[in-house]
């Protein structure tokens, strides 16, 4: 994971996720993180140059928004969506 193992590495919260405008389950994902007292960074694919999504759906395989990266541990970790990182949390 190239792009997503830099833009982990460079921002010091426990979660990284990549998120588009207009997602509800962006903002679902953002309040479960709040909810547990999570701290997380976001990367907005609307945002950012087309190549960045690219990027991140090469090296994930994931297609949809939310991208969620665990960031708490010595490497960081591909989790899914919203839905995985629900069951992923509990």
């Amino acid at each position: 994971m190239g792009r997503v193992l830099d833009d982990a590495k460079s921002c010091n919260t426990d979660f990284l996720y990549y998120s588009g405008n207009f997602c509800p389950y962006c903002t679902a994902l953002k309040r479960l993180l709040k909810s547990k007292g999570f701290t997380f960074t976001e990367i907005n694919f609307d945002d950012e140059r087309s190549d960045v999504r690219y990027e991140v759906v090469s090296e994930t395989g994931h297609r949809t928004v939310p991208v969620v990266i665990d960031n708490r541990g010595d490497m960081p970790i591909f989790i899914g969506g919203f839905d995985e990182t629900n069951r992923y949390l509990r």
